[in-house]
């Protein structure tokens, strides 16, 4: 992957005890990647996660962290180094996704969604650029969300933030380069969320012109390859069995039998 390193490179991955997030770790790990694991209140998980990957002679650390507070964020980066000796990546897969809309949208609840899903990225971003020696390159993954590019009104704040950090990633991009790459992935509906049931989750899910969207190894099998290809930059690869191509006129989420 970093062909200039004679160690095996380091990726810490927010919210990467549970769901997507587990599944990026594990799918790194098996392609020579030791793995730090950022949780807030998933301990049990993330230390679960750890000794699995111990078992299989990767090295990792479980590190907690509250996103939605600045000076937490700030030393992510810094424990990481201090276990590892080094940081070659950080993807940003943890994000606050809670339902509003034009109608309900308050300031604490844009605020929130603002300071996890946009701010955080750019500070770890920040963090990692000034880790990364002279004459290296590091990369940046910023998690997005397929319905970017198929907007409806549904999760207003949290599609704000995404639609910011898109625009950050391609900025970063531009202004990082050329110790950093920053690339961003958008997948399609890829695990139940919130209230939905199985049933609903399997109709919403097949609604792609692939009759299949995306899963959490599609993405995390992304991830990897992101990383692995020192000539992406600035761009968003979309993971999403084509969702983005189906027009809805309200989210994923709301799709009923």
């Amino acid at each position: 992957m970093f062909p200039q390193q004679q160690t095996k490179p380091v990726a810490l991955v927010t919210g990467g005890a549970k769901r997507i997030g587990r599944q990026i770790c594990l799918t790194l790990a098996h392609h020579g990647w030791r793995v730090a694991i950022h949780y807030r209140q998933s301990r049990a998980e993330a230390q679960l996660l750890v000794d699995e990957l111990r078992q299989m002679s990767i090295e990792s650390v479980a590190i907690a962290a509250d996103l939605s507070r600045s000076e937490d964020t700030g030393k992510l980066v810094q424990e990481v180094v201090s276990h590892f000796g080094q940081i070659d990546a950080v993807i940003n897969n943890a994000a606050l996704f809670e339902y509003d809309s034009a109608a309900s949208i308050s300031a604490q609840k844009l605020e929130q969604h603002i300071q996890i899903n946009l701010l955080t990225p750019i500070l770890l971003a920040q963090r990692l650029y000034d880790s990364i020696p002279d004459g290296k390159m590091g990369c940046v993954i910023n998690l997005l969300d397929q319905k970017l590019f198929n907007l409806n009104p549904d999760f207003f704040s949290y599609t704000l933030s995404k639609s910011a950090l898109q625009t950050a990633t391609t900025m970063m991009a531009m202004a990082l380069a050329p110790k950093l790459r920053i690339v961003g992935i958008a997948p399609g509906l890829s695990l139940m969320s919130g209230d939905q049931t199985e049933s609903n989750f399997l109709t919403a899910h097949t609604k792609t012109v692939l009759n299949k969207s995306s899963t959490p190894e599609d993405i995390a099998n992304t991830v990897l390859f992101a990383l692995g290809c020192q000539a992406i930059t600035g761009s968003v690869i979309v993971v999403d069995g084509g969702q983005h191509l189906v027009p809805l006129a309200r989210d994923v989420m709301f799709v009923v039998d």
